[in-house]
């Protein structure tokens, strides 16, 4: 591969880097809408980049599509670590912040939410579940992989219900009860 020359006085890795967020952005776009535009025609449109630029980072549209769906997973793997690294407190504190980090990272973008629960993502999210479920293990007093688990699809499938609106609660809420169910799982 050719190195990248500076242009305009940006460097080319620099110019590449903002392409490929530039993609991943309308990715997410597109995804969110309802993936049916989701085209590399479609993508390149609403990036404002040339077709050539899409081929420089993604194989095809179903990469794009793994590629945006994993950076959500990475935010909220990010977001979650970060929150509870700076929580300090007792276990309930810890929680609380770990579940404020989901919701700020589904609810605050409603386009990641509607993309991490879109039904075209299933095998994804079986996928990235061991690796939430690890960090919330790691994060827990009595290190388990199973209630790590347990928690990680409950919480997942409590946040998915109310984005979709089949629960009716204000996000205080879903933060309240989420935080005293996990610190429960803890206690039982």
């Amino acid at each position: 591969m050719a190195e990248l020359r500076t242009y305009g006085g940006v460097d080319g890795e620099r110019r590449r880097a903002d392409r490929r967020a530039r993609v991943l952005d309308a990715g997410l776009d597109l995804l969110a809408a309802d993936g049916t535009e989701l085209t590399v025609r479609g993508v390149c449109r609403v990036a404002g980049v040339a077709t050539r630029y899409f081929y420089e980072n993604f194989a095809d549209r179903d990469a794009l599509a793994d590629a945006v769906y994993d950076r959500i997973v990475a935010d909220l793997v990010a977001a979650t670590s970060s929150a509870l690294d700076r929580a300090d407190g007792p276990l309930p504190v810890r929680v609380r912040a770990a579940v404020e980090a989901v919701l700020a990272v589904v609810a605050d973008d409603p386009r990641t939410g509607r993309v991490l629960f879109g039904p075209g993502h299933a095998a994804r999210r079986a996928a990235a579940a061991p690796s939430l479920a690890r960090l919330f293990a790691a994060r827990s007093p009595d290190p388990d992989e199973l209630t790590g688990a347990f928690a990680v699809g409950g919480l997942s499938h409590v946040v998915h219900s109310w984005l979709a609106g089949e629960v009716t609660a204000t996000r205080e809420q879903v933060v309240d009860r989420c935080t005293a169910l996990l610190v429960a799982l803890h206690h039982g």
